[in-house]
C-alpha cells in the first residue's frame, strides 16, 4: 500500500531562478500547467508538446540569467511542482509583468505561490522595478483571491484575453 502524501503544510519545495539543466523537467511542468490551466497560458498542449526539446532547453537557458526575463520554479527535489516568470514592462520602466503562475494540485494551499510571487518580486526589486502586475481571466475567482491575499489590487484595468476573444483579463498590481 502506498502511503498517503504529506500534507501541504509538511512539504517543502525550494524556490530559485531555473538553471539550463531543468530544461527536461520545465517541459515536463509546462505540459502540465496547459492541460491544467488551458485559458491561463498563451499555447495549447499540442503547440507545446510538438516543440522540440533544443527549443526548450534554449528558452530555460535564456531565462536562467539576465535582468530583463526570469523564471522561477518551485523543486522538491524531483517533479517541478510550481512556476512563475517575470518579465521587464517595455511600456513601464519600473513595472515587472508577472506571468506563467502555477502551482500544482497537490501542492496548492501550500504557501508556494507566495514563495513564487516572493522570488518574482525580489528578481524585480534588484533589477530596479519596484512594482509588479499580472492578468487573471475575469471569472477565476480562485485565482483572484490568492493574488488579494498576496497584496494584488485589482486596478479595474480589463483586457482582451490574448488567446480567446470572448473573454477578458483582469490587471491587478502590487508593490515587489
Amino acid at each position: 500500500m502506498t502511503p498517503a502524501p504529506a500534507p501541504p503544510e509538511a512539504r517543502r519545495a525550494t524556490v530559485r531562478r531555473v538553471r539550463p539543466e531543468d530544461a527536461a523537467r520545465m517541459r515536463a511542468l509546462r505540459l502540465e500547467m496547459l492541460a491544467d490551466a488551458p485559458l491561463a497560458f498563451l499555447e495549447t498542449v499540442a503547440q507545446a508538446a510538438a516543440r522540440p526539446h533544443a527549443d526548450y532547453a534554449a528558452r530555460i537557458a535564456a531565462v536562467s540569467r539576465g535582468d530583463h526575463t526570469a523564471q522561477f520554479v518551485a523543486d522538491p527535489g524531483g517533479r517541478l511542482v510550481g512556476h512563475a516568470g517575470g518579465t521587464a514592462s517595455p511600456e513601464e520602466p519600473g513595472l515587472t509583468v508577472v506571468y506563467a503562475v502555477y502551482v500544482t494540485p497537490t501542492w496548492r494551499g501550500s504557501g508556494l505561490l507566495a514563495d513564487l510571487i516572493d522570488g518574482v518580486a525580489a528578481w524585480s526589486r534588484a533589477a530596479g522595478r519596484p512594482e509588479l502586475l499580472l492578468e487573471v481571466v475575469v471569472g477565476n475567482d480562485r485565482a483572484y483571491r490568492a493574488y488579494q491575499r498576496l497584496g494584488f489590487t485589482d486596478t479595474g484595468v480589463r483586457v482582451p484575453h490574448p488567446t480567446v476573444p470572448a473573454l477578458r483579463e483582469l490587471q491587478m498590481r502590487r508593490p515587489a
